[in-house]
């Protein structure tokens, strides 16, 4: 644990300091850069009320990370599981506008098992045929994407906006805002809860336990009784549930509609997350709010000075490339049994 807390400290402050420099070295008004990218979040209610909005599904799709690595899988299809469950949540929330907040709820359970099934057949090819999941996971992604595309900008298009998107849900399907002006709702608590839930649900619970197991040691789970099979497809369900859960609060909290590949990243960034969070849940929340800041104050500072979004995307892969790197985690491992 100890060894985990100093990994998740080493990349914030080594892409800190990435940071710092590349702003030192591409902006022509350097300390305008620093004062709008690290400050900038921070300065007003809309700022930082959005930035606590772009964390929410980070967290989530963080967490579905962490329940499928807890089983010793990895889902790739992030990406294609949050489109389908923001599209799924939206036609059906369009379908029953007339029951009210009841008909959000339906909608977004009935995305995030849509996004599941779409999960799970990644686990059932492993389970069954032994098919490597980041290959399926990744390429029954890219497969939904153009569908989910021709959907929107086709049979579902609002020829009454600018945008290419599906009409809006009603506003009495919307999740309530919390910080006026900003686009904050309620489903950042919604996110908050549920990671609470996964931590109890693998650390509490049966199947939970019989998950840890098989991502530890798959012979000496099946030795002891436990389906590691089913478990793999459950743990892919769980995971896209997540995934999708995600897309479907972006729309009835923040969109109220699917724009055109609006979910392009997320399934990296939500990957991300979890790698600095070492895969722990109850480090999902301070990480996602990590990655959060970082994209909300490029953005400030996009439109603020001369710098460019690009930045951020430069600091994630530094993360992304740290968390990844078994070399930094054996060092500390090391430190860690001396």
């Amino acid at each position: 644990m100890k060894n985990e807390r100093l990994g998740i400290i080493f990349v914030i402050l080594f892409s800190l300091v990435v940071l710092f420099l590349l702003i030192l070295i591409l902006s022509d008004e350097p300390l305008n850069a620093f004062y709008f990218f690290f400050i900038g979040p921070f300065r007003n209610i809309f700022s930082f009320g959005n930035m606590l909005n772009m964390s929410v599904p980070l967290i989530l799709g963080a967490l579905g990370i962490i329940i499928a690595m807890k089983a010793g899988n990895l889902n790739l299809g992030g990406e294609g599981q949050v489109y389908l469950g923001a599209f799924i949540t939206t036609i059906t929330a369009l379908t029953l506008s007339r029951i009210g907040f009841t008909g959000a709820i339906i909608a977004a359970i009935a995305g995030a098992a849509c996004a599941g099934i779409l999960s799970a057949i990644s686990g059932i090819c492993k389970a069954k045929w032994n098919v490597n999941e980041l290959i399926s996971s990744f390429l029954l992604s890219c497969a939904v994407l153009p569908i989910v595309n021709y959907l929107v900008q086709g049979p579902f298009l609002d020829p009454h906006t600018s945008l290419i998107s599906t009409v809006k849900i009603a506003e009495n399907m919307r999740l309530p805002l919390i910080l006026k002006p900003s686009s904050l709702n309620i489903g950042f608590f919604i996110a908050l809860l549920f990671v609470f839930l996964v931590q109890y649900f693998l650390s509490k619970t049966r199947l939970g336990y019989e998950l840890r197991m098989a991502g530890h040691n798959e012979m000496f789970a099946r030795y002891g009784g436990i389906n590691t099979k089913l478990n793999t497809v459950i743990s892919f369900a769980l995971s896209g549930a997540l995934y999708g859960l995600a897309g479907g609060i972006a729309v009835l909290g923040t969109h109220y509609a699917v724009i055109k590949e609006f979910s392009a990243g997320l399934g990296w960034s939500g990957l991300t997350v979890a790698l600095i969070a070492c895969f722990s849940p109850a480090a999902v929340i301070p990480c996602a709010l990590f990655l959060a800041w970082i994209n909300t104050g490029a953005r400030i500072a996009m439109q603020n000075t001369g710098l460019t979004f690009e930045i951020a995307y430069i600091v994630q892969a530094v993360i992304f490339l740290l968390s990844t790197s078994l070399a930094i985690r054996a060092i500390f491992n090391k430190k860690g049994k001396r």
